[in-house]
């Protein structure tokens, strides 16, 4: 499967939509997208991945690597997700501690 990420705005988040797969080899385009919203100064960053069929460990890698970037100019990044299975994989990694999961942006901003 391949992956599709679309980027918009939600003030005051900048929001990369997710969809399809990310693993291995689609990891490096989702970096690309990400790294490049950072350096267009955009520090506040939702990662919606409620689309996201499948997210394997160089995935998780990104986003980890995201948060720290943000952090680095007092930024944040939250990650919109309701699929259990993807949830399970952040409780499993301890990440759901690190990272802000939220159902829906709507939730994020209230």
């Amino acid at each position: 499967m391949d992956l599709t990420l679309t980027e918009r705005e939600s003030p005051p988040f900048h929001v990369v939509e997710v969809a399809g797969e990310i693993d291995v080899y689609t990891a490096p385009r989702l970096r690309e997208v990400v790294v490049g919203a950072i350096d267009d100064g955009h520090t506040r960053l939702v990662i919606d991945i409620e689309n996201v069929a499948f997210l394997d460990s160089t995935g998780l890698g990104v986003l980890v690597g995201a948060l720290k970037r943000v952090r680095a100019d007092n930024g944040s990044l939250d990650i919109i997700c309701t699929s259990e299975r993807l949830l399970r994989i952040f409780a499993i990694t301890g990440l759901d501690k690190v990272f802000g999961l939220h159902t829906s942006i709507d939730e994020l901003v209230s």
